[in-house]
């Protein structure tokens, strides 16, 4: 960590939001942002980068009225302008796996307690059946 309490990757995010903000009030076409997101993904290493394609693919899929963009410089998908589900590369922060979660716009309300984040270490058939009921129950499509 450095003196400000922040870690170099934290101050890289908050940056690349800087910039995404701004291109967003400069009117950047969802084309644009698609491009952004999947500039994001090749950057990736291999097992991140498959694991995300697929993600897009699958998120994509189950709810294609949302709109692909990158969310302090990851994989994110957003209705009516705001974020609902990201992808964390685990490398983004150093971290043990990635992550696969949801913002507070998402309808996964399930009493007084419900998860919103789900670590990923890889991606097969079941976590692809979960993730693409879980997509579809965030947009109000269950």
């Amino acid at each position: 960590m450095s003196g400000s309490g922040w870690s170099e990757a934290e101050k890289a995010a908050m940056k690349e939001r800087a910039e995404e903000l701004r291109a967003e009030r400069g009117g950047k076409k969802r084309a644009d942002a698609l491009a952004d997101l999947m500039a994001k993904v090749a950057e990736m290493p291999d097992d991140e980068r498959v694991m995300a394609e697929r993600l897009h693919t699958l998120v994509m899929e189950a709810a294609p009225q949302l709109e692909p963009r990158t969310w302090y410089g990851m994989p994110a998908w957003a209705k009516d302008g705001k974020v609902l589900c990201f992808f964390q590369p685990a490398t983004k922060f150093e971290s043990r796996y990635s992550t696969f979660g949801f913002q507070d716009t998402a309808a996964l309300d399930d009493g007084a307690m419900w998860p919103a984040s789900f670590a990923l270490v890889s991606l097969g058939s079941a976590e692809e059946k979960e993730i693409t009921a879980l997509v579809r129950r965030a947009v109000g499509d269950s």
